[in-house]
Protein backbone atom coordinates (compact mmCIF):
# COMPACT_ATOMS: atom_id res chain seq x y z
CA UNK A 1 0.00 0.00 0.00
CA UNK A 2 1.42 3.12 -1.12
CA UNK A 3 0.97 6.13 0.92
CA UNK A 4 -1.23 8.07 -1.82
CA UNK A 5 -3.40 5.11 -1.40
CA UNK A 6 -3.62 5.72 2.60
CA UNK A 7 -3.74 9.01 2.36
CA UNK A 8 -7.09 8.45 0.19
CA UNK A 9 -8.80 6.08 2.31
CA UNK A 10 -8.06 8.41 5.05
CA UNK A 11 -9.55 11.45 3.55
CA UNK A 12 -12.64 9.43 2.43
CA UNK A 13 -16.15 10.77 3.81
CA UNK A 14 -17.34 7.33 3.73
CA UNK A 15 -14.88 5.69 5.77
CA UNK A 16 -15.83 8.50 8.47
CA UNK A 17 -19.51 8.43 7.46
CA UNK A 18 -19.40 4.69 8.41
CA UNK A 19 -18.01 5.24 11.66
CA UNK A 20 -20.74 7.47 12.31
CA UNK A 21 -23.19 5.34 11.30
CA UNK A 22 -21.02 2.39 13.57
CA UNK A 23 -21.23 4.29 16.85
CA UNK A 24 -24.76 5.04 16.60
CA UNK A 25 -25.81 1.52 15.89
CA UNK A 26 -23.42 0.36 19.11
CA UNK A 27 -25.47 2.74 21.03
CA UNK A 28 -28.79 0.96 19.57
CA UNK A 29 -27.19 -2.52 19.79
CA UNK A 30 -27.02 -2.11 23.76
CA UNK A 31 -30.90 -0.92 23.64
CA UNK A 32 -32.03 -3.88 22.06
CA UNK A 33 -30.25 -5.57 24.92
CA UNK A 34 -31.87 -4.42 27.28
CA UNK A 35 -34.89 -5.07 25.79
CA UNK A 36 -34.08 -8.73 24.86
CA UNK A 37 -33.42 -9.37 28.53
CA UNK A 38 -36.66 -7.73 28.89
CA UNK A 39 -38.33 -10.09 26.62
CA UNK A 40 -36.78 -13.19 28.03
CA UNK A 41 -37.64 -12.45 31.53
CA UNK A 42 -41.35 -11.47 30.48
CA UNK A 43 -41.20 -15.19 28.47
CA UNK A 44 -39.79 -16.93 31.32
CA UNK A 45 -42.68 -15.26 33.73
CA UNK A 46 -45.38 -16.08 31.52
CA UNK A 47 -44.27 -19.79 31.07
CA UNK A 48 -43.78 -19.92 34.86
CA UNK A 49 -47.25 -18.36 35.39
CA UNK A 50 -49.71 -19.88 32.69
CA UNK A 51 -47.60 -23.34 32.06
CA UNK A 52 -46.63 -22.35 28.14
CA UNK A 53 -45.07 -19.42 26.27
CA UNK A 54 -46.51 -16.42 25.01
CA UNK A 55 -46.57 -15.92 21.14
CA UNK A 56 -46.30 -12.80 20.91
CA UNK A 57 -43.57 -12.36 22.81
CA UNK A 58 -41.72 -15.49 20.79
CA UNK A 59 -42.01 -13.63 17.46
CA UNK A 60 -41.37 -10.56 19.11
CA UNK A 61 -38.36 -11.85 20.47
CA UNK A 62 -37.44 -13.81 17.37
CA UNK A 63 -37.51 -10.23 15.04
CA UNK A 64 -35.28 -8.61 17.47
CA UNK A 65 -33.01 -11.36 17.48
CA UNK A 66 -32.94 -10.98 13.82
CA UNK A 67 -32.24 -7.20 14.12
CA UNK A 68 -29.79 -7.66 16.44
CA UNK A 69 -28.26 -10.40 14.30
CA UNK A 70 -28.64 -7.23 11.46
CA UNK A 71 -26.96 -5.11 13.38
CA UNK A 72 -23.86 -7.39 14.55
CA UNK A 73 -23.79 -7.38 10.39
CA UNK A 74 -23.78 -4.34 9.85
CA UNK A 75 -20.61 -3.61 12.63
CA UNK A 76 -18.09 -6.54 11.12
CA UNK A 77 -18.08 -5.41 7.58
CA UNK A 78 -20.34 -8.73 6.91
CA UNK A 79 -23.15 -6.31 5.55
CA UNK A 80 -23.44 -3.21 3.82
CA UNK A 81 -27.08 -2.35 4.15
CA UNK A 82 -27.63 -0.58 7.32
CA UNK A 83 -30.35 -2.24 9.73
CA UNK A 84 -33.73 -0.94 11.11
CA UNK A 85 -34.19 2.10 10.84
CA UNK A 86 -32.62 2.65 7.39
CA UNK A 87 -34.26 -0.49 6.28
CA UNK A 88 -37.08 -2.98 7.01
CA UNK A 89 -37.78 -4.15 10.19
CA UNK A 90 -37.40 -8.50 10.26
CA UNK A 91 -40.60 -9.54 9.28
CA UNK A 92 -41.99 -13.14 9.26
CA UNK A 93 -41.75 -13.50 5.73
CA UNK A 94 -37.96 -13.25 5.47
CA UNK A 95 -37.40 -15.38 8.99
CA UNK A 96 -39.54 -18.17 10.19
CA UNK A 97 -40.18 -18.39 13.46
CA UNK A 98 -39.14 -21.49 15.20
CA UNK A 99 -41.67 -24.27 15.87
CA UNK A 100 -42.51 -24.03 19.60
CA UNK A 101 -40.98 -26.75 22.12
CA UNK A 102 -42.73 -29.71 22.57
CA UNK A 103 -44.21 -29.17 26.38
CA UNK A 104 -44.61 -32.17 28.60
CA UNK A 105 -48.22 -33.40 29.04
CA UNK A 106 -49.77 -33.06 32.73
CA UNK A 107 -48.92 -36.31 34.91
CA UNK A 108 -53.02 -37.13 34.78
CA UNK A 109 -53.05 -36.96 30.66
CA UNK A 110 -49.91 -39.35 30.85
CA UNK A 111 -51.45 -41.65 33.24
CA UNK A 112 -54.78 -41.55 31.12
CA UNK A 113 -52.49 -42.08 27.92
CA UNK A 114 -50.80 -44.98 29.24
CA UNK A 115 -54.12 -46.78 29.78
CA UNK A 116 -55.00 -45.80 26.14
CA UNK A 117 -51.83 -47.49 24.78
CA UNK A 118 -52.12 -51.00 26.39
CA UNK A 119 -55.89 -51.46 25.95
CA UNK A 120 -54.84 -51.60 21.79
CA UNK A 121 -52.27 -54.77 23.40
CA UNK A 122 -55.02 -56.07 25.09
CA UNK A 123 -57.44 -56.38 22.18
CA UNK A 124 -55.02 -57.67 20.33
CA UNK A 125 -54.29 -60.16 22.86
CA UNK A 126 -57.61 -61.03 23.35
CA UNK A 127 -58.14 -61.03 18.95
CA UNK A 128 -55.57 -63.39 19.04
CA UNK A 129 -56.86 -65.84 21.58
CA UNK A 130 -60.08 -66.45 19.04
CA UNK A 131 -57.77 -66.96 15.92
CA UNK A 132 -56.67 -70.23 15.35
CA UNK A 133 -52.91 -71.27 16.08
CA UNK A 134 -51.43 -73.62 18.61
CA UNK A 135 -52.89 -73.03 21.68
CA UNK A 136 -52.16 -73.57 24.97
CA UNK A 137 -53.70 -74.77 28.32
CA UNK A 138 -55.26 -71.68 29.36
CA UNK A 139 -56.69 -71.35 25.57
CA UNK A 140 -55.01 -68.71 24.34
CA UNK A 141 -52.42 -68.28 21.31
CA UNK A 142 -48.62 -68.94 22.41
CA UNK A 143 -47.05 -66.78 19.26
CA UNK A 144 -49.31 -63.83 19.94
CA UNK A 145 -49.85 -63.48 23.46
CA UNK A 146 -45.99 -63.92 24.03
CA UNK A 147 -45.58 -61.03 21.17
CA UNK A 148 -47.64 -58.56 23.03
CA UNK A 149 -46.19 -59.40 26.23
CA UNK A 150 -42.76 -59.50 25.51
CA UNK A 151 -42.31 -57.17 22.85
CA UNK A 152 -43.40 -53.89 22.52
CA UNK A 153 -45.19 -53.17 19.54
CA UNK A 154 -45.07 -49.72 17.21
CA UNK A 155 -48.59 -49.25 18.07
CA UNK A 156 -48.08 -48.03 21.45
CA UNK A 157 -46.20 -44.78 20.05
CA UNK A 158 -48.70 -44.42 16.66
CA UNK A 159 -51.72 -46.78 16.83
CA UNK A 160 -52.41 -48.36 13.68
CA UNK A 161 -56.08 -47.83 13.24
CA UNK A 162 -56.51 -50.79 11.09
CA UNK A 163 -55.74 -53.63 13.71
CA UNK A 164 -57.80 -52.09 16.31
CA UNK A 165 -61.66 -52.98 16.36
CA UNK A 166 -64.28 -50.50 18.81
CA UNK A 167 -64.83 -52.38 22.16
CA UNK A 168 -68.70 -53.68 22.11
Amino acid sequence: MDSEELKRNLTSGRHWLRLLFMVLFVLVLYVASVVMAVVVVLQFLFSLITGQDNLNLRRFGHSLAQYIYQTLCFLTYNREDKPFPFDDWPSEEENTVAAPVAKPRPRASRAKSAVAKTAPAESTAAKSATTKGPVTKSGTATKAASKTEAEPSSSEHAPDESTEQPNI
